[in-house]
């Protein structure tokens, strides 16, 4: 190694710059000090996600929203950006949204959160059935319940080139993609659904990552609240005055016909909270939610989705998790992990066995097919 004295002072005028972004530190004819052996490492991001989300949150109207589910999402969502809708899939009732700038906005790519809708597409049409072993690698078969459990893109990919372009968009549609989700929602938009196969991989990554369409977060809710409930499909309404708190009542957009398809979604849905993409979901031995995970970019941002819906009799929450950043932390499953936090936080307050009288919502609906 070069010791001459030259060496040594260019080494250290090297590491003075790059420290204090000057040369001037070392004045002429002054005495120098020892070069430091310690190392500082300094993070740079030009993206703070707890600022942005703090920003978003100050924003919220909340006056009406649920407080119990409130602080948990909020509490559960910790340090990242991202948005809760929560929802009692009974009626439609939105019961929190935290973050609503983000939950409101124009729409996200589904990720593999359009997964469900095409398992719900293939088995209407005779695709598939339970059993069905479709083939996703050289010697590797699977059938539906462990390719939604592990979020299987080729065997997605297969059911929508089977099902073809204009099939696919019928039951995406059907199941409210491409529309307001809402009633009477000011800020809500329909998001976006394709009029032609997307040019980025055409109908097989349409129903594998959902390419080519913009879903909002009120829109997973609305369909995840279907699967859980059966097969209705409601009207999300946000009561957000004292008379609408009163005067509530259930609106269906339509009903699905779709519940003897069901046991097969929901079975894929249980299998990926307990050994798949979602296992950080997990709430208790006694109780397990049911959900999809869904990870992917757009625009620059990481974007991680998980919708879910708690208790498989009788389901009592949906939330819809939509987590947006530049972390590499941002995925599925960490989005899961959200959702498992506020589950477990809830339970542990007895939530749902307290929740009173006027929170609980009329089983009875008014409204017709649209």
């Amino acid at each position: 190694m070069n010791s001459s004295p030259n060496y040594l002072r260019n080494i250290a005028l090297i590491l003075c710059f790059l420290t204090t972004g000057s040369l001037s530190a070392f004045p002429a004819g002054k005495p120098r000090p020892a070069l430091r052996t310690t190392v500082r490492h300094h993070t740079v991001s030009r993206y703070n996600d707890a600022s942005i989300l703090a920003a978003s949150l100050k924003d919220d109207i909340t006056t009406y929203d649920d407080p119990a589910v409130r602080a948990a999402a909020i509490a559960a969502m910790g340090r990242y950006n991202g948005s809760v809708v929560a929802i009692d899939p009974s009626s439609g009732r939105i019961l929190s949204v935290v973050n609503q700038k983000l939950a409101f906005g124009s729409g996200f790519i589904p990720c593999s959160t359009i997964k469900p809708v095409i398992a719900v597409a293939a088995l209407q049409e005779g695709v598939v059935t339970r059993d069905t072993m479709i083939r996703v690698a050289a010697r590797k078969y699977l059938n539906l319940t462990e390719a939604l459990a592990h979020s299987n893109n080729a065997f997605f990919e297969e059911l929508g080139r089977r099902m073809g372009f204009d099939t696919v968009s019928h039951y995406g549609r059907l199941l409210g993609l491409g529309e307001l989700a809402g009633y009477q929602i000011p800020e809500e938009h329909p998001g976006g659904f394709p009029s032609a196969p997307p040019a980025n991989g055409g109908v097989a990554r349409m129903s594998s990552f959902g390419e080519g369409i913009q879903m909002t977060p009120l829109q997973l809710g609305a369909l995840a609240s279907s699967i859980a409930n059966g097969g209705t499909l409601y009207y999300l309404q946000y009561p957000r005055t004292p008379e609408e708190q009163t005067n509530f009542t259930p609106r269906v957009k339509r009903n699905l016909n779709i519940e003897a398809l069901l046991p097969e979604v929901r079975d894929g849905m249980l299998a990926a909270v307990l050994y798949g993409t979602a296992r950080l979901s997990y709430i208790s031995e006694d109780e397990q939610a049911a959900g999809k995970t869904g990870t992917c970019s757009e625009d620059g941002s990481r974007l991680g989705w998980f919708v879910s819906y708690a208790d498989q009799t009788h389901p009592k929450i949906v939330l819809v998790i939509l987590m947006r950043g530049h972390s590499s932390a941002i995925k599925g499953p960490m989005a899961a992990g959200v959702a498992g936090r506020i589950y477990r936080k809830l339970n542990d307050e007895n939530y749902f066995g307290t929740r009173s009288a006027e929170v609980r919502t009329p089983s009875g609906a008014i409204g017709s097919r649209q």
